[in-house]
């Protein structure tokens, strides 16, 4: 593992939709540093057969309620997951609201994989249910 880092957020565009793109990034960063924090503090990772989970956020035309699975790579360690959300919501978004946007879909994400492997998620359950907090 090249990093040290237990969640990372990527994003890839489905359609042609221009976003900003420092804005998306600055979201997504803001969306995992606060999702990373919650999994170390839970234990998400403790028992898990992986070292830590990379999500791809597709921006596309649906929200999508569960993520894709890839097999657990074994010589990187990560589970990756990938989910779709709808690309409309993001056109004309605040910052703020995209970290909601990313918060919700890497949530949606970890708490189903957190169910498929037996890993806590009532902490995860609890953050989907509380308002974003402001980091950075």
């Amino acid at each position: 593992m090249a990093h040290n880092r237990k969640f990372v957020i990527g994003a890839v565009a489905l359609v042609k939709v221009r976003l900003p793109a420092k804005q998306v990034a600055a979201a997504a960063n803001r969306a995992r540093d606060e999702i990373e924090q919650s999994l170390i503090e839970v234990g998400y990772l403790d028992q898990a057969p992986f070292k830590w989970v990379g999500l791809i956020v597709r921006e596309g035309l649906k929200d999508e309620t569960s993520p894709h699975y890839q097999r657990i790579n074994k010589t990187h360690g990560d589970l990756p997951l990938a989910i779709e959300i709808d690309t409309h919501r993001l056109l004309g978004a605040t910052e703020d609201e995209m970290v909601s946007i990313f918060r919700r879909a890497s949530l949606i994400s970890l708490i189903h994989a957190g169910e498929k492997y037996g890993l806590p998620v009532d902490g995860l359950r609890h953050l989907a249910d509380s308002p974003p907090a402001v980091v950075g």
